[in-house]
This record gives C-alpha cells, structure tokens and sequence, in this order.
C-alpha cells in the first residue's frame, strides 16, 4: 500500500527549512572560520572574491530563471526588485557593481574580475548547479532554494566586522556590499519564506522545498570548498 504523505502545517514547514538551513549552512565552513578568525592570507582573500564574484553576477540570472517559470504576475512583481538589487539601476549602482568594488579594493583588477580568470572549476560547478535548480525545479521550489537568506544577514555582519578587524589593508569603500546587504537579506527572506509558505501547498512541493534548500546549502559548501582548497589550471592564479 502506497504512503499518503500528508501536509505540514505552517508551523512544522517552517521549523523543517529552518532545522535545515541551520544544520547545513556555509557559516561552519572552515574557510569561513579562519575569514572570521582573521586568518587568511592577501591571496586567500583575493580568491575568495573573485570566486564568490562568480556566484554574485550569476545571481540575477537565477531570479530570472525564476521569474520566467512564475504565472503569478503578483509573485513576479515581488521577485522583480531581486534583479534590480543586484543589476542596479544604471551604471554605477548595484550589488554586482559594489562586488567589482571589494574586488578592487583587495587588489585585483575590474577586467580579470569580470574575465573570471581566477575563477576555479569546482566554483564553475557549483554555480551551474544552483541556476541548474532555478531553471528545473517548480519556481515555488527554486523560491525555497533561496531561504539561505534566512541566515544570510547574521553571516554578513559577521564578516564585516571581520574585515574591520582583521583586513585592515582592505578600505573601507570596498565593503560597501557587506554593509549594505543586510538589510536587503532580511527583505528578500521574508518575502521568500512567505511565497513558499503559500505556494508550496503539497506535500510533494513541501517536501521538494525542503530539499531544494539543502542542496543550495551544499552548493554554497562545495563553492567554499573548491575556494579553500584553491585547485585548479592556472592556480594559485591570484597573486599573493
């Protein structure tokens, strides 16, 4: 006899995305351990962003991917404003733009920023699975992919206060991202939780939304760990 899996209630569907991103998170990650510890080197900071830029200029093309698989015009004016965050308004603007920034300010140049030239194959990877996600899964189910936010804001603070302390040589116009940012997180996860709330109104959408949020948890990992272990043709690549 086949199992009938029922429907959480709103109470446990949130307390299961919750308990997942709080176990799986990239916070515990070791490389983020020494960030925070002020233990990295110049290099090992020029690689982190370069490869994190990767992610961050991809983000707009996974809210799109998004958007294009939502009928809901409502939900798609919410999601919208992910696009202008980070694309910005015009030159000069934008979460991408403010990553060009910290990339110069930790001393690597706009073109190989934007050439990803140090931008490792396990990154590739790992970035490519997440827009992967967005463009396969339910969009309320890429939605719950992007719940990483709920932890997002405390992590952020976290390694701006670390970069104060520790990365004194990095100045302080090129933190503006992890400033900013917070804020904006805390936005986008409440908008986030609540459409997966509402949306995800099976079991098997329930279900597939928790999941989905563990493996954008273990992308982000396997991001750190492609970063942290820094292997890759051309490597170390970013100069020390």
């Amino acid at each position: 006899m086949a199992v009938v899996e029922e429907l959480w209630d709103r109470q446990t569907f949130e307390a299961r995305l919750r308990q997942e991103g709080r176990e799986r998170y990239h916070d515990r990650h070791p490389f983020h351990q020494r960030m925070h510890n002020g233990a990295l080197t110049p290099a090992e900071i020029r690689r982190w962003v370069a490869n994190r830029f990767h992610y961050q200029r991809h983000l707009p093309l996974k809210d799109a991917a998004i958007l294009s698989g939502c009928p809901d015009l409502e939900v798609r004016r919410i999601w919208r404003q992910r696009l202008v965050d980070q694309d910005g308004t015009g030159p000069g603007s934008g979460g991408i733009e403010a990553w060009l920034r910290l990339a110069e300010a930790v001393g690597l140049s706009r073109e190989e920023t934007l050439e990803g030239r140090h931008v490792l194959p396990g990154v590739r990877f790992a970035v490519d699975a997440y827009l992967n996600l967005a463009r396969a899964a339910p969009w309320p189910v890429a939605v719950a992919s992007s719940l990483t936010e709920l932890f997002a804001p405390d992590l952020m603070a976290e390694r701006a206060a670390a970069f104060r302390k520790h990365y004194s040589w990095v100045p302080a116009w090129g933190l503006e991202y992890f400033e900013g940012r917070p804020s904006q997180a805390r936005r986008d996860a409440d908008q986030g939780l609540e459409l997966t709330m509402v949306h995800c109104n099976s079991p098997s959408l329930q279900r597939a939304a928790v999941a989905a949020l563990a493996l954008k948890c273990d992308i982000l990992w396997a991001l750190l760990d492609a970063v942290a272990l820094g292997h890759g043709p051309g490597q170390p690549g970013v100069r020390s």
